[in-house]
């Protein structure tokens, strides 16, 4: 079995892809979960709900392909 590292990965998944990537910022490391819309040879671009975050690939600790989002379900009505 051969190891991929996280950028590989992304790449393997290519833009249009939900993905999930880990990194380091400051203070310790958070989680971009979106749509790849941009992949190049300084980082990746991850549309998440708040905005699009643009990620170096120096920063990636993990990422990896995920499913798409379940489909949002409808507001309950009052009895």
């Amino acid at each position: 079995m051969t190891s991929q590292t996280p950028e590989s990965r992304l790449r393997e998944a290519g833009t249009g892809r939900r993905a999930v990537v880990r990194y380091r910022i400051e203070d310790g490391l958070t989680d971009a979960l979106g749509t790849i819309t941009a992949l190049d040879s300084a980082g990746c671009t991850i549309a998440t709900r708040t905005g699009e975050v643009f990620i170096a690939w120096e920063r990636v600790t993990a990422g990896k392909p995920v499913p798409d989002a379940p489909p949002r379900r409808r507001p309950r009505t009052g009895s």
